[in-house]
């Protein structure tokens, strides 16, 4: 099996989280625009996120029957529908019901790109083009909170959906032109009820111990990157916004690992890959306890490579153990992982309250440690031949 090229699929990436946590630098904004409390303004962020872990498996079951590409590209058309639409919203509820749109339709690309690289990269190469994927959904993620603060600062909240629509746009008309069909062998009518599929892939478990892995991947990831805003914005540091945004800057730094750690676990295994994304998250979570705020910053770098290097890595597992209902499967896992997320950024609100940031660092680095636990214990080796299933 020859591979195609890999922009296309980092480009599906980049569309998929353009426009997904774009709101979080408009929030105070949104809050003046509709004279509306921080909590209410806040769902423009929380609700697309929990439409995503509600609609993936639905959306894994539909590509697993028509076909990826058509998924990935319908979703991605629909996807700048949903953010051009957002800029007409007159009122806080209209614009939460445009961000709701836009989770049910992400998980096409998100989670079914995941299922398509499995479908047209052969065994042995699969890793380093799911840590090319992850990639491109950190640079979306980054450039889509860039581009909706520059844009709302300088024009409007308004014109910053345009701005991510005309960008998501550009990206749908590329996938429909450029990203090649899957095999038409891995396109299959589903005949086995829904039910009967689901209850096969949750006996399986390798899948449900990497389901609950990607639930802590984005529980880390959330709870660092929510809770230090309060620990720097408060004394002796006392960051301003503008400065907190920039914190997301780290976040490039796991785009350009994560093709190394895809690599990685192509020629070592998922486990030692996983491993040594937990290690390195570990020490940077570590490092976030030092004083100095230049060390904070490098341990947030750290950290947020630790977490794409080990999201890459399961992403990269969860497709190489499953051949039947792949969608479905990934589907499953990306409604884990992001529920993940909405739990952590609740949850260690009251560690938070109770023990401050080191609290909170203590708590992050026991679920990294139970991430690795949990491969250790139900991660199987992968066969290169074809994929393995360990039912």
């Amino acid at each position: 099996m020859t591979s195609p090229p890999v922009w296309p699929v980092i480009l599906a990436g980049f569309s998929a989280f353009l426009g997904l946590y774009a709101t979080q630098p408009l929030l105070p904004l949104l809050s003046t625009v509709f004279a509306a409390s921080p909590l209410a303004v806040s769902f423009t962020v929380t609700v697309p996120t929990l439409a995503v872990a509600a609609a993936a498996p639905v959306v894994g079951r539909l590509a697993d029957s028509i076909g990826r590409r058509r998924v990935i590209v319908g979703s991605a058309v629909l996807l700048t529908l949903a953010m051009a639409l957002a800029a007409t919203a007159v009122s806080l509820p209209q614009l939460i019901a445009w961000r709701l749109v836009q989770g049910l339709v992400t998980p096409g690309i998100f989670a079914i790109t995941i299922a398509y690289i499995h479908d047209r990269w052969p065994p042995e190469r699969t890793g380093r083009a799911t840590g090319a994927y992850v990639s491109g959904t950190v640079t979306g993620g980054f450039c889509g909170r860039a581009t909706a603060g520059i844009v709302a600062a300088a024009v409007s909240w308004r014109a910053s959906f345009l701005a991510l629509a005309v960008l998501c746009g550009l990206a749908a008309f590329c996938l429909w032109r450029f990203l090649p069909s899957e095999p038409v062998s891995t396109r299959r009518p589903a005949i086995t009820p829904p039910r009967r599929s689901i209850g096969r892939l949750l006996r399986n478990r390798p899948l449900l111990a990497t389901y609950a892995i990607g639930f802590c991947v984005l529980f880390v990831q959330v709870a660092l990157f929510t809770y230090v805003t309060f620990h720097l914005s408060a004394a002796p540091y006392g960051l301003s916004t503008a400065a907190l945004g920039w914190l997301f800057v780290v976040y490039l730094f796991g785009a350009a690992v994560a093709p190394f750690a895809g690599r990685w676990s192509d020629a070592r295994g998922h486990k030692v890959a996983l491993a040594g994304g937990l290690t390195i998250g570990v020490l940077g979570a570590a490092l976030t306890l030092a004083g100095w705020l230049p060390a904070i910053g490098a341990g947030l770098a750290l950290a947020a490579t630790g977490v794409f290097v080990a999201q890459a890595t399961a992403s990269s597992y969860i497709g190489a153990v499953t051949d039947e209902d792949r969608g479905l499967a990934v589907g499953l896992y990306s409604s884990c992982y992001y529920i993940g997320g909405s739990v952590g950024g609740t949850l260690p609100a009251l560690v938070w309250q109770a023990g401050g940031w080191t609290a909170t660092v203590i708590l992050v680095m026991a679920v990294q440690v139970s991430t690795y636990l949990l491969a250790a214990a139900f991660w199987q080796p992968v066969s290169r031949g074809r994929p393995a299933l360990h039912n």
